[in-house]
């Protein structure tokens, strides 16, 4: 039976037509920040397909600001915990080396998120950049060393949240009710993660304007009161902070660039957006550093009134300049109120990044497939969420202080194989597509992580003495990382002796 020629030629129109169609969603898909083929078929195996289009489509993802919000608390959350880089250093001194030291350390580590984040926008950001550049072993060290740091970090911030809160109603440090706050504090931000990551981003950005307010006052009133306070009496500090030691905090408050790195997936036009949220985050955490402390030099406050939590009685101070007692009292209460949105900040948002850790490795197979489950809804991993949560909650009672010596070493080895991951695909993968990308070719790449492994050499040696269950932080932290290497070893021979079977075996759906 022959097709009459008008047919032909409607079905040529109709398959040009749709050739036309599946072209176009593609460069759409493109310009959203979805993957390209190479890196689909690199970065994650072939046998774990994709999210559905329609569901992607659906969930609003994260744009610049909210994105620079984010990692503000994933880096710093605010002025707090800066205080003793200023007993120790003086006024001067712990200034410039607030300002150096993103130019030494935050500068290089957001060039290398940068470009890396920019190529390869995968989800677990770091760990899918390792793992490709390096390998599925030291690709499981990178989560390894990141998941097993939140233990000790993570635990940190609903207990600051308490101890402000105690600051302005005492009745919540008697008995358990601190830690019942410190569970409500964790159970909130959980379930503010499963409700979305733009749930997450919105409330970073309002917390953010919310806690520098108080500052942005002190900031004002300063160069109107120039040597008010000089000679203020001061309550006695007890802080023991050298240079050495307030060099260390200054670098423990210009970590976890890379924590941002994680949610790539999620961020519009992730290749455009990374580069420039980094940059912009590095001169807004550092301007929250600097502004501050230059407003107090001027008011002649001297550096030794400085030690961690004396910015609430310090801001009493410059408020009763201006307006008597009640704007003293005004101003004490913000600073308290500033410092409990920082410690929620920071929790909320590194938990949107540490959960995606779980995710990611389930879909490589490194963990059971339930941890990529996703809500229907927000595709948030809310079994990962849940699971680490549940983690973090049970650590609580423990009593963990900063301890920026383990801290610096697990983040320290974590971020030197981002580097070397950065310059092994600069090898290996010469051709990868890199929208932003370090300047000077390979030896750029190489000396970009320079000063930032130096630093960390040196505070390696120089670290202060911290005790963690009886021994040193450094020998604790030496064997947690080795640790690594014997849970992927157990892993290895449970996964290729069929214990596990399919439960490795990771489709990414919806739950």
């Amino acid at each position: 039976m022959q097709i009459p020629l008008a047919s032909h030629v409607n079905i040529r129109i109709l398959h040009f037509a749709n050739s036309l169609r599946m072209r176009g969603c593609e460069r759409a898909r493109i310009a959203d920040g979805g993957r390209d083929n190479q890196l689909s078929t690199i970065s994650l195996p072939a046998q774990f397909p994709s999210r559905a289009a329609p569901s992607t489509k659906r969930v609003a993802k994260l744009t610049l600001w909210p994105l620079v919000a984010a990692t503000f608390f994933m880096v710093s959350g605010g002025t707090y915990g800066t205080e003793d880089i200023i007993h120790g250093a003086g006024y001067g001194r712990g200034i410039l080396i607030l300002l150096l030291t993103p130019l030494l350390w935050s500068l290089p580590t957001a060039f290398m998120i940068g470009e890396l984040s920019s190529a390869l926008p995968a989800e677990g950001g770091y760990y899918a950049w390792v793992r490709r550049g390096m390998g599925n072993f030291w690709g499981f060290q990178e989560a390894w060393l990141s998941l097993v740091a939140s233990i000790f970090d993570m635990a940190i911030y609903p207990t600051l949240f308490v101890a402000y809160l105690t600051r302005l109603v005492p009745w919540f440090g008697v008995g358990h009710r601190g830690v019942m706050v410190g569970l409500a504090v964790v159970a909130t931000c959980a379930l503010m993660n499963i409700a979305g990551i733009r749930v997450v981003a919105i409330s970073s950005l309002w917390l953010f304007f919310l806690l520098s307010a108080p500052f942005a006052l002190i900031i004002l009133i300063a160069p109107m009161k120039i040597g008010a306070l000089s000679g203020a009496v001061t309550t006695p500090t007890t802080s023991s902070v050298g240079l050495v030691g307030g060099l260390l905090i200054c670098m423990w408050n210009y970590m976890g660039w890379d924590n941002a790195s994680t949610i790539a997936t999620e961020v519009r036009r992730p290749q455009r957006t990374y580069p420039r949220a980094m940059m912009l985050a590095v001169v807004v955490v550092s301007a929250t550093y600097v502004l501050p402390f230059a407003a107090m030099w001027l008011t002649g406050v001297p550096a030794s009134s400085f030690e961690t939590g004396s910015w609430a009685d310090l801001a009493g101070m410059m408020g009763g300049l201006v307006g008597g007692p009640l704007v003293a009292r005004g101003m004490r209460v913000a600073l308290v109120l500033g410092g409990m949105m920082s410690a929620f900040g920071m929790f909320n948002a590194l938990v949107m990044s540490y959960s995606r850790l779980p995710l990611a490795m389930a879909e490589d197979g490194m963990l059971p497939r339930v941890f990529g489950k996703l809500h229907p809804k927000t595709r948030a991993p809310w079994v990962a969420i849940l699971v680490c949560a549940t983690g973090w909650a049970m650590c609580l009672g423990l009593g963990f202080e900063r301890l920026v010596t383990l801290d610096i070493l697990l983040y320290g080895v974590s971020l030197t194989l981002e580097f070397v991951a950065l310059v092994a695909l600069r090898i290996k993968e010469p051709e990868l597509r890199r929208p932003f990308r370090v300047p000077g070719g390979t030896w750029g790449a190489v000396l970009l992580g320079v000063f930032p492994v130096l630093l960390l050499g040196f505070s390696a040696v120089h670290g202060e003495s911290e005790q963690v269950w009886g021994m040193s932080g450094l020998t604790f932290g030496a064997l947690l990382i080795a640790g690594g290497f014997l849970v992927y070893w157990v892993k290895s021979s449970v996964k290729n002796n069929g214990w596990l079977g399919a439960a490795l075996k990771n489709p990414r759906k919806a739950a």
